[in-house]
């Protein structure tokens, strides 16, 4: 959006750090401090005037941003992630809640529709509180901003909102709730820093989907299939409640889970996909050092009935068969890679991407 405004505009984080459209792949979302340091630098040189940082709980624990100072940070939702690293929720909240507690942070924006936002906004009384469900609190915030209608249809929602700043309407090319909720959390926090409503407002309606997330890949009597990065419980139901209201036929989930990860997730996303879709898949997605078998074990025990869920092992043949097997007015949700161009099998890094697996199938770009 601030690329829209004239400002030339740079990412870092999981899609890979750079100017838009120039990212180049990292390794970790956020890198060590040495490395943001140095990248910064390579951006301020290279002409960048805004930067929107995707800062992870490890680099935070870690203080990897520790020296910088930020414009905003924004808080979008908390949710079972990074178990196997930070142990419990509590103290992956508190890496989070780090970001606002101990960094140097001139405007927080904070979502109003998370219950671990509420109880921060608390905290915050200066906080912008941004809300899809009318959950401001008098007393917790100053500034605030909240839709007040969205209409789902097969190019995007139309959303209207109101705020500390005035009134608006806003076409959206972007897919379901939870892209809605991310819009207006980046419409204030430009708010917030000073950027005009009016040309904020013109500007939105041109954004295009992160690559990878909730990307819409369709053509011509074919289903519309969707590729996305949800790899958590949350992600999972979040992303295909946002698919299920562009569908109008039936809703396919294929997914599979991390090996050498957070095992515990497993069955609550196997659960996830029986409860919101109605044909489910099941693959690998990186097994790692596991037993692909053992991995899709765990997820069908979540499952009330596991006899519902294919298993196809090969991810570009599970991915394969359900777009061919899908019908016209089908949504296809391939989950879990999103952006990635590989597959982590053993100690072997392969080749391979959802987005063009999908794009190839259906004879278009990727």
């Amino acid at each position: 959006m601030g690329q829209l405004l004239g400002e030339t505009s740079a990412v870092m984080g999981t899609v890979g750090n750079g100017l838009l459209g120039q990212e180049c792949p990292t390794e970790n979302t956020t890198g060590s401090a040495v490395d943001v340091q140095h990248v910064l630098n390579d951006l301020a040189e290279r002409g960048a005037t805004l930067a929107a940082m995707e800062v992870s709980s490890h680099g935070l624990v870690q203080s990897r941003v520790a020296a910088l100072p930020f414009a905003a940070a924004v808080f979008t939702n908390l949710s079972r992630d990074h178990l196997d690293y930070h142990g419990d929720m509590a103290s992956y909240e508190a890496a989070k809640w780090s970001l606002f507690a101990d960094h140097q942070v001139g405007q927080a924006i904070i979502n109003a529709d998370d219950e671990v936002g509420r109880r921060w906004l608390a905290q915050l009384p200066d906080a912008v509180a941004v809300t899809m469900q009318d959950n401001l609190q008098p007393g917790c915030h100053g500034r605030w901003l909240k839709a007040t209608a969205v209409d789902y249809h097969d190019n995007g929602a139309t959303l209207r909102f109101s705020s500390s700043w005035g009134d608006g309407e806003i076409e959206s090319r972007l897919m379901g709730a939870f892209n809605v909720s991310n819009l207006l959390l980046a419409l204030a926090t430009l708010l917030s820093l000073g950027y005009p409503l009016a040309a904020l407002v013109a500007s939105a309606k041109q954004l295009q989907p992160v690559c990878g997330r909730m990307e819409v890949f369709n053509a011509p009597g074919k289903p519309t299939v969707v590729v996305d990065y949800a790899h958590t419980p949350d992600a999972l139901e979040k992303a295909l409640e946002a698919a299920r209201l562009h569908c109008r036929g039936q809703l396919w989930c294929v997914f599979g889970c991390g090996g050498d990860r957070d095992k515990g997730k497993r069955p609550l996303m196997g659960a996830i996909a029986e409860q919101f879709a109605d044909r489910v898949v099941i693959t690998d997605d990186n097994p790692r050092t596991e037993e692909p078998q053992a991995i899709i074990a765990d997820i069908l025990s979540g499952l009330l009935d596991a006899g519902r869920a294919q298993v196809i092992h090969g991810r570009a043949e599970a991915v394969t068969s359900s777009v061919m097997q899908a019908k016209e007015q089908d949504v296809v949700l391939v989950a879990g890679k999103g952006h990635e161009d590989y597959q982590l099998v053993g100690n072997r890094r392969l080749d391979y991407s959802d987005r063009t697996t999908v794009a190839r199938l259906l004879g278009v770009m990727a």
